[in-house]
Parts: C-alpha cells; structure tokens; sequence
C-alpha cells in the first residue's frame, strides 16, 4: 500500500503537479496540505477523473487539508477539524478510514516566532493532537502531513542557523514526542533510517526555502512527516522523498515523501 503526502502551497497552483503525480506513482491514499482553496473551489471532480476521491476541508486563506483515495477504497468516516485547536476556521486537520487504515491528514500551525500568540496556537494544536490520536490509538492509524517540526538536528541543515527558532525548540519536539507515545506512532522514517545511519546519497530534507538558493544549495529541513501506528510497524518496507517534484514549473516548496506498507 503506497501512501503519499505533500504540502503543495495552493491547489489551484500546484493541481497539474498532483496530477502528475497521480498518474506516475498511482499512490493508494494521498493526504495534501496546504491547499489554500474554498470549499466550493475544491477540485473533486477533476480529481475523480483521474480516479481519486477525495475528502476534504477548506477554508480558503492559506490552509485547508485533503485525503484522496484511489478508486476501489472508500473513504468513510470522516472528521474535519480538531478538537481543541484554536482556530477551526484554519482547516488544520481532516481524518477518514481508508482502505482499513485510519488516515488523518495534518498541518500544524507554523508558530512563527517563540513566545508570540501563533506559538502559544501552535503548542495548543499539538495538545489537541495528542489527546485525538490518544483516542484512536487502537485502530491501524496513520498520521502523514506538515508538522511545521524537524525532529532531530539531524533533520536540519545547520542546527546553529535556527537555535532560538521555532521548529526547532526543546518545546515542539518533545509535544511531537508526547504525540508520538500517546498514539502509539513512529516516525517512518526515522524507523526505516535511523539518526547517523542515512545513505549519503538519499533525500532526507522535505522543505527547501524558495529564496537563495537553498534547494540547489541542499538548505532543507525535515518538516513532513508520516507517523504510523505501532500495528503498521512490521509492514513498513520504503519510506522516499520525491525531490524532483521540487524541481521544475510553478513547484511547491516541499517535496512529497511516500511510504509504502505490505499488505495486511
């Protein structure tokens, strides 16, 4: 099973993008962040002609999540926003059943400076997540989207140019932590390439700043994360970060990252 999610930064820009994406990785669930359109702009139908459904909730403004399906899963169940968030009207979270897994499709609040009031949003909303994903600790859970944190230094590419920084804190990673042990979940990732153990040669950043140069430059952080049940564990086999897709017209400033589960 191939799960696949990205932060796209507009829908509307990026649709060819997913579309692409679509056609050549034929992913079984995909969870979008980002999409920045309203409801009524959503682009079901297109979607479906090529043989996604979706779900989703949209806001408008510079949010809005998705969870698509291929054709042959249902997508049932589901559930937009996120008990406890500070700002429902942001269109943070969405989560649904599909294909036996429980998918929820996240981006957290950036928190754009420590102390200020986005950061005090920002910790409540990983609050909030914990005491979801605590509630749904029993089901084959899968949690993929923008946590807007890079885990470990190692995710960042000069730890000493973000000290201070949000994504980055003592703060957020150990909230990422205690969202981890309350669910139940496991950084994919990580589980599959641990700290000090990454092929040179591999993609391990999923955000690369447009300015300066950082993605030619290899500036990036590990901010997009696929967190999955301790159920799902033993069928982990790949866990990949499509880089090109940060290449070429009109890309998204975050690459999608795919993970891919043995049957059941």
């Amino acid at each position: 099973m191939r799960l696949v999610t990205w932060n796209v930064n507009s829908l509307k820009v990026r649709g060819p993008r997913v579309l692409d994406l679509l056609a050549r990785h034929a992913p079984d669930v995909v969870c979008l962040q980002e999409t920045k359109t309203e409801a009524g702009a959503f682009p079901a139908e297109e979607l479906a002609r090529s043989g996604y459904t979706a779900a989703h909730h949209s806001g408008g403004g510079r949010a809005g999540v998705a969870i698509l399906a291929r054709e042959g899963l249902a997508i049932s169940d589901v559930q937009r926003g996120l008990p406890g968030e500070a700002r429902a009207d942001q269109a943070r979270w969405i989560e649904a059943t599909v294909g036996g897994l429980r998918v929820a499709s996240v981006y957290v609040v950036n928190g754009q400076a420590v102390g200020s009031e986005p950061w005090a949003e920002k910790l409540q909303f990983l609050h909030a997540m914990g005491e979801r994903l605590a509630a749904l600790r029993a089901q084959e859970l899968v949690v993929m989207g923008d946590f807007n944190i890079a885990p470990h230094d190692a995710d960042v590419y000069d730890p000493a140019a973000f000290a201070g920084s949000t994504h980055v804190t003592p703060e957020e990673r150990e909230a990422l932590e205690e969202i981890c042990a309350a669910g139940g979940l496991v950084d994919a990732y990580r589980t599959l390439y641990p700290v000090g153990g990454e092929d040179p040669n591999r993609t391990h950043h999923t955000w690369w700043d447009y300015r300066q140069g950082h993605f030619h430059r290899g500036l990036g952080l590990r901010i997009d994360l696929a967190l999955v049940g301790e159920r799902l564990v033993n069928r982990l086999l790949r866990a990949g970060i499509e880089r090109d897709y940060r290449k070429g017209t009109k890309p998204s400033d975050h690459a999608p990252l795919v993970v891919e589960l043995s049957q059941g």
